[in-house]
């Protein structure tokens, strides 16, 4: 399955992937927030969250300052 984390093309090896399985492959590092198709993805979901052909993820980190 082809989807798009942070703009880039991602293969999938599952066919039917979830959020967590598309996280784990990118070797996401925590904290982070997830957006699927623009739409905010609660963690509590990403392992209940199926993924299709061409979605678009958006992984986002947290930034400090002051």
């Amino acid at each position: 399955m082809h989807i798009l984390i942070n703009q880039q093309p991602v293969v999938l090896a599952a066919a039917s992937a979830t959020v967590a399985d598309a996280l784990a492959q990118w070797n996401a590092q925590p904290p982070y927030a997830v957006a699927l198709n623009t739409r905010f993805v609660p963690k509590s979901q990403y392992a209940h969250q199926p993924l299709q052909e061409g979605d678009r993820l958006e992984v986002i980190a947290p930034v400090t300052g002051g």
